[in-house]
This record gives structure tokens, sequence and C-alpha cells, in this order.
């Protein structure tokens, strides 16, 4: 009996080895591929058992008041959305690059998860994926803020997307482009760089 259990583990874990294998040989170590279910079920479960028994349990203490998830939507526009999208669709210029690619945080995926897992995850980050730790010293606020942003991305409103727009991190030309506009918006001629000033 012991040795059947002993060649199923090990039939299981060369099933295993070849499945990855058979992946790698088919996609390449490409970051556009598509992980298999697969890997997404090996990747959940594991990512659920990283994260302490301790830190799983740990509620929130800060109150989902308006000036917290204000700070937090502004947060989330510069620091994340980069990789989830003001959405947290996750369809954004580094996320659709990224592989594993992010999660939808508004689905039952991410939504499911306790407070103290989504919290360990911003402070810790991923091994193996492209979520860094976030985790610094006094900074825990910003983190469960964004707890509470998660929470509220799937009641998100056009208007609040629209406003995160504005602190999403822009180029030199994005930024060129939004003074030339204002300038235009306040009756100035926007000055080109390059071009010297006339004297009066």
């Amino acid at each position: 009996m012991r040795g059947s259990t002993l060649l199923l583990i090990v039939v299981a874990f060369v099933g295993l080895i070849v499945a990855v294998a058979a992946s790698m040989l088919h996609n390449g170590l490409s970051a556009r591929a598509r992980p298999s279910a697969m890997e997404e079920m090996l990747a959940r479960n594991v990512s659920h058992l990283a994260i302490p028994f301790s830190g799983r349990n740990i509620s929130n203490p800060l109150p989902t008041s308006e000036e917290n998830l204000k700070d937090a939507r502004l947060h989330f526009a510069d620091h994340c959305a980069i990789c989830h999208a003001n959405d947290g669709s996750g369809d954004a210029l580094f996320g659709r690059g990224l592989y594993p690619k992010p999660p939808d945080l508004r689905k039952p995926g991410t939504q499911n998860r306790s407070d103290g897992e989504l919290f360990w995850i911003i402070e810790n980050g991923v091994r193996f994926t492209g979520m860094p730790s976030f985790a610094s010293h006094g900074m825990s606020d910003d983190s469960w803020k964004l707890v509470l942003f998660i929470r509220h991305l799937p009641h998100l409103t056009a208007e609040e997307r629209i406003a995160m727009s504005r602190y999403n991190p822009k180029s030199p030309e994005d930024r060129e482009e939004e003074n030339e506009e204002d300038e235009f918006l306040n009756g100035t001629t926007p000055q080109k760089s390059g071009t010297p000033k006339s004297r009066p």
C-alpha cells in the first residue's frame, strides 16, 4: 500500500513536469502566453498557502470613509493602475505584458479574499509575478486604504475613473501636451520647446 502511494506521487510529479515542459515548448518563455487552467489553479492554491494564517484573519482598522476612499483612489491611480488599470481590470499597458496577467480585482477571485490577505499581498508582493512588495515603515495605512478601494472597485463610477486618469503617471510628451492644452484653454499661446520667446 505504501509503495503504491509513493508510486502515485512520483507519477503525479512527473506528469506535472511533463505538462509544464509541454507548455514551455509550445509557448516558449513568452510573457504573451496565457497560463493554462492547471497553472491558474496551482497559482491560486499556492498563493493562498503562502499567506501566513495569522495574516489572513486581520480586519481592516480603517473605516470606509469618503476621505479614505479618495486617498486610496489617488494612490491607486499613481502607483497601481499602470498594471491593474484604473478600474482594476488588469487591462493596462504593463498589465497586458505581464505573465501571469494581473487578476481582475473586481472579480470573486480577489473580492472573496479576506482584508488580511489583500493587505498581506500589497505589503509583501507575490513571488514569480509582477506584483512587488510595497511595505515600508509607517506606510501601512496606505495599504489598508487600498484594501478599502479594492472592495469599492466593483462599484467604481465613470466620474471616479475619469478623475483618477489625471493622477496616472505621464510621459514628458503627455505632460507637454497637457500644458499646451491648459495654455490654450487659458487664452495664452503655447510656447513650443526650442522656440525663443519674443521680446516685448
